[in-house]
């Protein structure tokens, strides 16, 4: 008797063998995708959907990401510089600032592209303003690493953001309990001051001004040197004539002769000092006007500095808010 199969059952095998071959094929291709979406995930950045490693361990941060994401403790191998910030660091993170490979200056344009790529990162985080983008070659940079852009929009935007910067970053934890300490201090600092502040309208001088042009920074609600005051009850009354986006939206630069139909009706002034806590020129220039001496709010010596209104981060914030409660203790017996 002859032992092979018939011709159908062997077209039977081969067609099982096949299937079994697919299934194993199909088995793997689903495997991998299995694995890529467990170290990978899409986030929503300024610049799009970008995918990004779930759990990134080489990171590369400018601009407002930098304080943010030290502060955070995130796995960073390269940052720009943010000597803006270095007075308002802990001397733990003063420490990593410097001990950090510079990878950019200040500016968007001061980027060192082989640094970076030298620096061999798994995600980059650009924290400039969407103008200063054009200053960078983001091509550039997405071929060393998937690349977030996600920069300020207004002078109080730091508070979300650094929440997405921490969480593209994988450092949450971090960043969640820096800012449940600020929240803390503000919510003590409100309740401390609630009823002195009660009717009380204020007005800010900000630092920004053109003392050439002859005219001065006046800050409203959610501007630097605003937005961290609002956090424990001082209110900032009146708005910009004319916004133009960004932190156009919160202050404007009237000229020193409007310096009565602007801050005439404050009850209380504040202006920003620099963060070495001297004055600068462009709010000198407003308090050594004779227009300043003659508004009610000076007349009746509530008037008050604030340092420190440079903070973008909470851990920094909470110097802001101690410069407020020393001299809002001051003014309001």
């Amino acid at each position: 008797m002859s032992s092979a199969l018939p011709r159908r059952a062997t077209g039977a095998l081969a067609a099982v063998s096949v299937l079994l071959v697919l299934a194993a094929c199909g088995s793997e291709d689903e495997s991998a995708e299995a694995a890529d979406s467990a170290t990978t995930r899409t986030f929503t950045a300024d610049n799009g959907d970008v995918e990004i490693p779930a759990d990134p361990e080489r990171i590369v941060a400018t601009g407002y990401a930098v304080p943010v994401l030290i502060e955070a403790d995130a796995d960073l191998v390269g940052i720009s510089e943010w000597s803006r910030g270095v007075p308002m660091m802990t001397e733990e993170d003063l420490a990593t600032y410097e001990e950090l490979p510079k990878v950019a200056g200040e500016m968007a344009n001061e980027t060192n592209y082989e640094a970076v790529a030298e620096a061999e990162p798994d995600l980059i985080v650009i924290g400039v303003p969407q103008p200063a983008l054009v200053d960078l070659d983001l091509d550039k940079l997405e071929s060393i690493a998937p690349v977030l852009v996600l920069g300020p929009s207004r002078p109080d935007s730091w508070k979300d953001l650094g929440e997405r910067q921490a969480d593209a970053a994988g450092a949450t934890e971090g960043f969640e309990e820096a800012r449940q300490t600020y929240l803390d201090k503000a919510a003590e600092l409100k309740e401390k001051y609630t009823d002195r502040l009660a009717d009380l309208e204020f007005g800010h001088v900000g630092a920004y001004g053109d003392t050439a042009g002859g005219v001065f920074q006046r800050e409203f609600a959610g501007s630097w040197g605003t937005n961290v005051a609002g956090d424990l009850g001082v209110t900032y009354y009146g708005e910009v004539a004319e916004k133009g986006g960004g932190s156009a939206d919160v202050s404007e630069y009237p000229s020193i002769e409007e310096l009565p139909d602007s801050l005439g009706d404050a009850d209380v002034i504040t202006y920003s000092l620099d963060v070495d806590g001297s004055v600068n020129e462009s709010v000198q220039y407003v308090l050594d006007s004779p227009l300043w001496q003659n508004l009610p709010a000076v007349k009746a010596g509530l008037v008050m500095p604030v340092q420190y209104t440079e903070a973008a981060t909470y851990t920094s914030a909470l110097m802001t808010l101690d410069s407020l409660d020393e001299n809002l203790t001051k003014i309001l017996k």
